[in-house]
């Protein structure tokens, strides 16, 4: 297969990143083994870089310089960034976080790549909710709402009655001010958790 015509079949259908099955809706025709060696070629030759096992990148002949956070999207899904990543997104933490985080409804799961580590925190069904399509350049991925980013935050601080002191994640409370409490309050629900010591925070 040339790689060439695969650039263009990808990058014409914005498949930046691409998977083994990506592959072969395109080229249905060509055997599987062929496929997985022509791939495998293409990794060691530096046209393409592998993010994870079947999943692809391509890196040839140019860096598209593709986000974190949409590759975060392409990894493991469903999911949606959320928990640090977001809060910091919003500012409503000052830290940046050194991983990209999200939440899905499938196993814990962490990956590492060129890009940096990515972590994704299970939830349960109902509460796969709180998030919109953001939009980078031509990259598309799912951003939790900040409500949603926190709540999702405080959910995994407290889960098993953890202790913890609210004052040490530095929340920036004008940041917080702005928040929606009926959003809040919704999605603190869902998980049945009590917002009582938030509020009286703010």
């Amino acid at each position: 297969m040339d790689f060439e015509a695969l650039y263009q079949t990808l990058y014409r259908n914005k498949y930046y990143v691409f998977s083994f099955e990506d592959m072969l809706s395109f080229y249905p025709r060509e055997k599987k083994d062929s496929l997985k060696k022509t791939i495998y070629r293409w990794k060691e030759s530096g046209k393409v870089y592998a993010l994870k096992k079947g999943l692809y990148e391509l890196t040839y002949p140019k860096d598209l310089n593709i986000p974190d956070l949409y590759i975060a999207a392409r990894l493991y899904g469903p999911s949606y960034v959320s928990l640090e990543t977001a809060l910091s997104n919003y500012s409503i933490i000052p830290e940046v976080s050194m991983a990209v985080t999200s939440v899905t409804t499938k196993p814990t799961r962490r990956f590492k790549n060129k890009h940096g580590l990515f972590i994704y925190h299970t939830i349960k069904p109902p509460a796969f909710s709180g998030y919109y399509i953001q939009r980078y350049s031509d990259f598309d991925f799912l951003m939790a709402e900040p409500e949603k980013a926190l709540i999702d935050f405080l959910y995994f601080k407290l889960r098993g009655d953890k202790e913890f002191d609210i004052k040490e994640a530095r929340f920036d409370k004008n940041a917080l001010s702005r928040l929606n409490r009926k959003k809040l309050n919704l999605y603190a629900k869902i998980y049945n958790i009590s917002l009582k010591e938030f509020y009286a925070y703010l």
